[in-house]
């Protein structure tokens, strides 16, 4: 640490609802995407997406996390966190569609085969975390207690959230799927 500063309250208050604005219109704008890009399962992320936040909130105030700017910001990363493992899986189904698969076979196939994707790269996030937390100063040790929270709750919600969510609906199309299920006609 080479210096710190000291804020005062009306600064700290005007940062935190800048914060609060940025990280609300990155979430709507995220969620706008997925629906747009990814149709039924974007619709779906943007339910995990939420129960995510909804979860994630919850945890904080029931371990008593104070949400700092800090705080904040490893908070709004895990989101980007949760969004990607939707996209990997999306991304992984489409393929399997584009091979001929059922959309049943699709949507398990597509999990598994993004599953490592996932569990790596958060994985690898984890450990930087944990470094995080073992090394730095306080501020960093809240952006990464945020940060790791967030991933492993991310990796519950994309995994089995997201995953109920699409068996759910899967019966309700044709095996070849729809328009409304990532556009899954055969290129």
């Amino acid at each position: 640490l080479i210096s710190q500063q000291t804020v005062g309250a009306s600064l700290g208050a005007e940062s935190l609802a800048k914060s609060m604005k940025a990280g609300m219109a990155g979430i709507v704008l995220v969620m706008v995407f997925m629906l747009f890009y990814y149709r039924l399962p974007g619709l779906i992320s943007v339910i995990s997406l939420t129960l995510y936040i909804t979860m994630t909130l919850a945890v904080f105030k029931m371990i008593g996390v104070t949400l700092t700017l800090a705080g904040i910001a490893g908070f709004i990363l895990s989101i980007g966190m949760a969004v990607d493992a939707n996209v990997l899986i999306f991304e992984r189904l489409k393929e399997e569609l584009r091979e001929g698969r059922s959309l049943k076979g699709a949507v398990e196939e597509g999990f598994l085969r993004a599953w490592t994707s996932i569990r790596d790269g958060n994985v690898s996030t984890l450990i930087t975390c944990a470094l995080l937390i073992w090394f730095g100063s306080s501020f960093v040790q809240g952006f990464a207690a945020t940060l790791a929270i967030g991933i492993l709750l991310s990796m519950f919600s994309a995994i089995t959230i997201t995953r109920v969510m699409l068996r759910f609906v899967v019966p309700w199309f044709d095996e070849s799927g729809s328009s409304l299920f990532l556009g899954s006609q055969k290129e």
